[in-house]
């Protein structure tokens, strides 16, 4: 059984815009009819999933790429699969926790930019030192 893009957007809860840039980027794949319809097998719906739940989670598209790359001819993902993904995603995943918590804790008292406009930059960074580590919220950055 196959399904059309708008059955796949239905059934997934993505929208058609967003399938087909998930498949320009090699994360799903359809076949064509002699129309040129894209036509997407069921275990589509798992592949999507997939990589929602890497999205919410915080993974890029190229992360969750080369992910599936990994898998034999384009499959789907099973449990097995994930839980190896999942396990190697963890450093990653950790990493992106202790910077959230970083932040939540800088949260009230400084920006994290530098910038001097908190009186209280001016304790965590006189004389502005930290425009030699660049632009932006180098506070926050390891």
């Amino acid at each position: 059984m196959t399904l059309t893009i708008g059955e796949l957007a239905e059934r997934s809860g993505v929208a058609p815009s967003a399938l087909r840039f998930y498949e320009e980027k090699g994360l799903i794949f359809s076949e064509r009819t002699t129309g040129n319809q894209r036509r997407y097998r069921k275990s589509t719906l798992r592949r999507v999933a997939f990589v929602r739940t890497a999205q919410r989670v915080g993974l890029s598209l190229e992360e969750i790429g080369t992910a599936l790359a990994d898998l034999p001819a384009g499959r789907t993902p099973t449990k097995s699969d994930w839980h190896r993904i999942s396990k190697a995603w963890r450093p990653r995943l950790d990493e992106q926790i202790r910077r959230i918590e970083l932040l939540r804790d800088r949260l009230d008292s400084c920006i994290g930019c530098g910038c001097l406009s908190l009186r209280s930059c001016a304790l965590t960074n006189p004389d502005d030192a930290l425009h030699e580590r660049g632009s932006g919220a180098v506070l926050l950055e390891p």
